[in-house]
């Protein structure tokens, strides 16, 4: 059935619930966007909640806030720090502004609200916060390490005991590290974090991590162990991106307050000083890029307990902070989020065993096995075998040049102690892989259960879904979902395995694939802060960030290097949160600055250009300015929105100049063609709304008929995959989109899908002979645009948040039924479709606090049903509640 959707005038609909109407209550109470945050820095700290309110039409109309230290006087609702007193508002943000908060303290914050029928909630609603360390001046503890040396290649233990005399109220361990750290006491590992702190630029930023200690520390004596890892601080592996010479590069240092509060109210702090011992651990080599190495022979058994003799170890040395600027992680940590089984075992021989985790991961491996004593074992990890089924890692080992042998690329080393059976997992480092071959120097017996993957990345709540009638789009998202979070450490990369650099070309393509699909707020605050860290005064920006300073002279310009507009454009569209884009906003000037004092014609010819196309190759200059226009547009909005009116003006007329200069030289008008019509030549300015108004219906349509003369196939890089989906829908040319979307041949994402691939790859043939990464997230957009196009969901910039949100769903030649879900800032969106004997049905859920206006089809001799009353209006104005829509046959 064709189905055409046309626009009417917009008309006002309420109805009466579906089902009995429940009481409002609150949930999702967060503060800066983490629920029951310890260890904050920010003395204004934000705070969300979402209404639960299944009734038509609910609706926050005042909201109230109380915070305090003292949980019980919220519940008298008598706070002596805070209350907002009753505020008739719908905002569900609402930022600090009370007495100044202390460091080191628990704060309590009660949220009540009013509904639509000015009813108050019934019900105390209490989250909490704590603060951390706050100002540098508050540090008590000392930076130390082992040593100056950073060619030293063993990892170091540091261990301190100490008494506590008093019984213990709680305690808080505070840990900043250059490199990477484990933390225990009294034996156990501290949390369950993994490649914690996250890389930031070491010499301008440094991160610290806050534990809730209370319950691992007992009444006498105790003691603290930390085992320090290289991670990017000193890179001793060697590869193109010169990591090795890092400017900050040193031997792994930390610094640690382990603040303990006793019952009698006194406080004691246990710091990072002279009296700690180190020695050096079994770990015999760590590197964040290659793999790690593990002598189990050297193990020191009950090195963090508090009775060990370290009488032999060796005295700290003190050593200057890495930077002077030393703020908390706020955000979701790294964790080892899935357990993987093995899925197949093949044995060559005795020595010899290949293990197959059925899909493509970032993480490790962990193998329990046993053996004589110096047997070396080594773990090869890859993403393909060789066809005679041993692991091939020449697609992913391109860029590294190592000066001898000693350190394998992705294969850990383990030498086996011959005590009994044993567990080897890295504690530093994270591959991309599928398959891990296993050599031994001596017979071992292996079984398909002796190794397990772990799927590592930042554990950041999954906030949407998608399903569909079609099995090969449902392969798509899931495949696209799993590069998402293989490319998530604390900040997006490109890949898993052969760089793990935050590529930030990659990272623009993929932002709203990540944001439909995650809560990922927390990581793009933290890397647009990496990105304010790397920015040269004249507005430049690297290619990939962080950096160690390769990529200021290749790779960046707009088409990559737009994250610093596009990230926070973006953010602001989901979240409804202004913080980014004004945190970035003098960045952003200063960038789009830089290339109109560059550039001053309105063209630049500074990027990469559409990145791996399949066959037709763009001009720079095209794909650039269409980014340098974006950037400039959003700079005009953020202007608008932030009250900096003269700049509001200034950059709407630059973005004029930079279109008019544009078209001029690229747009046929009279065709409606851009310079030669290739797909990406069309679908990018489509895309970035370049094109002149009148100018639009032709271009569309004749990008249309370039991809149908494509044979419904690719012909774009990573610019133009960002571009050509949404230029099609979003012109009327639903089916031709989804034809693309959709195929199982080269090229096409399906193409890699009936190859076997549960990742996303880097380049469209599976043979290439470079760029052939098997877990890229760079032609990503297609997770996003399964949310905008057949799912509709879309977040309305007059109303960010999805405070209102856009319902747009188009139902397409192929799909049966279709359903996509994202939970937003007010709760959770549902747009399903479904086709029924006689036509369309709708499952649409709005939830509480916010409205949506549907697209709706209109066709002769149909009529659409709404929650069973006649509407045959096209646009129509929802508010929150449950709907089901029919679209069928008139009576």
């Amino acid at each position: 059935m064709n189905l055409r959707f046309l626009q009417v005038t917009t008309l006002f609909f309420a109805l009466a619930p579906l089902s009995k109407t429940f009481a409002q209550s609150l949930t999702a109470l967060k503060t800066e966007y983490l629920v029951n945050p310890i260890g904050l820095d920010n003395p204004s700290p934000r705070f969300t909640w979402q209404m639960n309110d299944t009734s038509q039409g609910a609706k926050q109309t005042a909201y109230r806030i109380l915070l305090d230290t003292d949980s019980a006087s919220l519940v008298k609702a008598n706070a002596k720090l805070w209350n907002t007193g009753w505020v008739k508002s719908d905002n569900n943000l609402v930022i600090y502004s009370g007495h100044p908060l202390k460091p080191f303290t628990k704060y309590f914050w009660r949220v009540d609200i009013a509904d639509g029928g000015q009813k108050k909630s019934n019900k105390t609603y209490i989250a909490s916060f704590e603060t951390g360390i706050m100002k540098m001046q508050n540090w008590q503890g000392a930076w130390i390490s082992d040593t100056e040396n950073t060619q030293l290649k063993p990892a170091p233990y540091f261990r301190k005991t100490f008494t506590a005399n008093k019984k213990i109220r709680s305690a808080r361990a505070y840990i900043a590290a250059a490199g990477l750290y484990e933390l225990s006491i009294n034996g156990k590992k501290i949390g369950n974090h993994r490649m914690d702190p996250m890389y930031t630029r070491f010499d301008r930023r440094t991160l610290y991590v806050t534990y809730d200690v209370t319950n691992a520390i007992s009444q006498g004596k105790n003691a603290i162990g930390v085992l320090l890892g290289n991670g990017w601080y000193n890179h001793q592996s060697t590869a193109v991106w010169y990591f090795d010479r890092a400017p900050w590069r040193n031997r792994p240092a930390f610094c640690l307050d382990l603040r303990i509060t006793y019952e009698d109210g006194t406080t004691e702090t246990i710091k990072s000083g002279k009296e700690w011992k180190t020695a050096l651990s079994p770990i015999i080599f760590n590197s964040i890029y290659t793999a790690e190495h593990y002598d189990a022979r050297l193990e020191k058994a009950g090195w963090n307990m508090p009775n060990f003799d370290d009488t032999a170890w060796k005295n700290v040395i003190y050593r200057s902070a890495p930077s002077k600027n030393i703020v908390a992680q706020a955000m979701h940590p790294i964790r080892n989020v899935e357990e993987i089984a093995s899925k197949s075992l093949r044995k060559f021989n005795d020595t010899t065993y290949v293990f197959d985790l059925g899909r493509n991961i970032s993480g490790v491996s962990k193998i329990t096995v046993s053996g004589p004593a110096g047997t070396v074992i080594k773990l090869k990890h890859g993403e393909r075998l060789y066809a005679n089924g041993h692991v091939d890692i020449s697609n992913i080992d391109a860029h590294y040049r190592p000066t001898d042998d000693t350190d394998p690329f992705q294969t850990d080393i383990l030498i086996l102690n011959g005590k009994r059976e044993q567990s080897f997992m890295p504690h530093f480092n994270y591959k991309g892989f599928q398959y891990v071959e296993v050599s031994s120097s001596a017979p071992i017996e292996l079984k398909k259960e002796n190794l397990l993957g772990y799927f590592m990345h930042s554990d950041v709540p999954v906030m949407g879904d998608v399903k569909s009638s079609e099995p090969i789009i449902n392969k798509i998202y899931y495949a696209t979902n799993n590069s998402y979070l293989s490319n998530l450490f604390g900040y997006p990369t490109d890949c898993p395995q052969r760089e793990k650099n935050g590529w930030t070309g990659d990272a623009q393509i993929a932002i709203e694939t990540g944001l439909y699909g995650f809560d990922g707020i927390t990581i793009y605050e933290k890397w647009l802060a990496d990105h304010r860290d790397e920015q040269q005064p004249n507005g430049v920006l690297p290619s990939i960030i962080p950096t160690d300073g390769w990529g200021y002279e290749w790779g960046n310009g707009p088409d990559w290097t737009s994250t610093i507009a596009i990230i926070p454009w973006n953010v602001y569209l989901f979240y409804g949160d202004k913080k980014l884009l004004a945190d970035c906003y003098e960045n952003i000037r200063r960038y789009v600055n830089h290339i109109n004092e560059t550039y001053p014609t309105g063209l630049t010819t500074w990027g990469l250009g559409d990145w791996i196309p399949v066959k037709s190759k763009s001009p720079v200059e095209l794909t650039s300015t269409c980014y340098y226009y974006a950037d400039v547009v959003i700079l005009a909005k953020a202007a608008k929105i932030l009250g900096k009116n003269d700049d509001y003006e200034k950059y709407t007329a630059q973005a004029k100049k930079i279109k008019d200069a544009f078209n001029a030289k690229y747009l046929n008008k009279e065709k409606g063609i851009y310079h030669t019509g290739t797909q990406t030549e069309m679908s990018v300015p489509l895309y970035w709304k370049i094109v002149p108004e009148e100018s639009i219906a032709l271009v569309a349509e004749n990008l249309a008929k370039r991809v149908e003369a494509d044979n419904f196939h690719l012909d774009v890089g990573l610019l133009g995959t960002k571009a050509i989906l949404n230029a099609l829908s979003e012109n009327g040319y639903n089916d031709i989109a989804y034809k693309v979307a959709a195929q199982k041949t080269y090229p096409s994402w399906g193409w890699w899908m009936e190859n076997g691939a549960t990742t996303l790859y880097e380049n469209w043939p599976i043979d290439a002979k470079s760029d052939i990464s098997m877990n890229h997230i760079m032609f990503g957009e297609i997770g996003a645009w399964l949310y905008k196009s057949p799912g509709g969901i879309k977040p309305d910039e007059t109303q960010p948040g999805f405070k209102h949100v856009i319902l747009d769903p188009h139902i397409m030649e192929g799909l049966n039924s279709f359903e996509a879900s994202h939970i937003g800032p007010y709760g959770k969106i549902v747009s399903a479709w479904k086709r029924i004997n006689n036509g369309i049905r709708y499952d649409i859920t709005i939830p509480a606090n916010s409205t949506a206006t549907i697209n709706l089809p209109l066709t002769r001799g149909m009529d659409n049903y709404i929650n069973g009353k006649l509407n045959n209006t096209g646009k129509i104005d929802l508010v929150a509640g449950k709907y089901v829509i029919e679209h069928k046959a008139g009576k």
